[in-house]
């Protein structure tokens, strides 16, 4: 019986091995297409870029015109970016709360495109840049007010941050005494 388990045994090992370069050999076909693919869909995509000198002159003289009051913008974002991440550093670990991860709210993908001239490049940076900058703040404002002040106002907000229903109703002032240590304990995944 014992030989007999044995060569099953054997027999299930050598086709684990088998079906292991079998994937093996699907990964690399599929690498190999993968690449061949990527190559063929950016030569398509670069088809449609405009060159810097034509995206200038097709532009409209107002849009280049206020082109720089936009890029101003870059000062105002970056010293507010700065103040956020020192305050989330400073004053978080006092009143314990969970510190935001900067980095999940910026993505620079777009200057991969084939399509896009310089211009449009750093246009695609600049505003990834500057939601990311407000998507940031809005989450550390977010944890700040959950801390504070979690009562929800009495006028419906436009568009309040994912933390505001778990808030304590208007003029609730009893669920907010009793309830108000354990929001500020309630930083789950979820909200975040």
């Amino acid at each position: 019986m014992k030989t007999h388990i044995d060569e099953l045994l054997a027999r299930i090992n050598l086709l684990q091995d088998e079906l292991e370069e079998e994937y093996r050999r699907a990964r690399e076909d599929w690498a190999g297409k993968r690449a061949e693919l990527a190559e063929e869909f950016a030569r398509q995509q670069r088809r449609y870029k405009t060159g810097l000198f034509r995206f200038l002159v097709r532009s409209r003289f107002l849009v280049l015109l206020t082109a720089p009051i936009i890029y101003a913008g870059w000062l105002p974002f970056l010293l507010i970016d700065l103040f956020v991440t020192i305050f989330q550093f400073v004053c978080f670990p006092i009143y314990r709360i969970p510190r935001v991860r900067r980095a999940d709210y910026f993505v620079f993908d777009r200057a991969d495109l084939p399509y896009l001239n310089l211009i449009e490049r750093f246009n695609c940076f600049y505003c990834s840049y500057g939601n990311g900058v407000a998507a940031y703040v809005r989450e550390v404002a977010a944890r700040t007010e959950q801390y504070w002040c979690p009562i929800k106002h009495a006028r419906r907000l436009r568009a309040a941050h994912d933390r505001y229903p778990q808030f304590f109703d208007y003029g609730d002032g009893e669920a907010f005494k009793q309830g108000l240590q354990r929001l500020r304990r309630q930083y789950d995944e979820a909200a975040d």
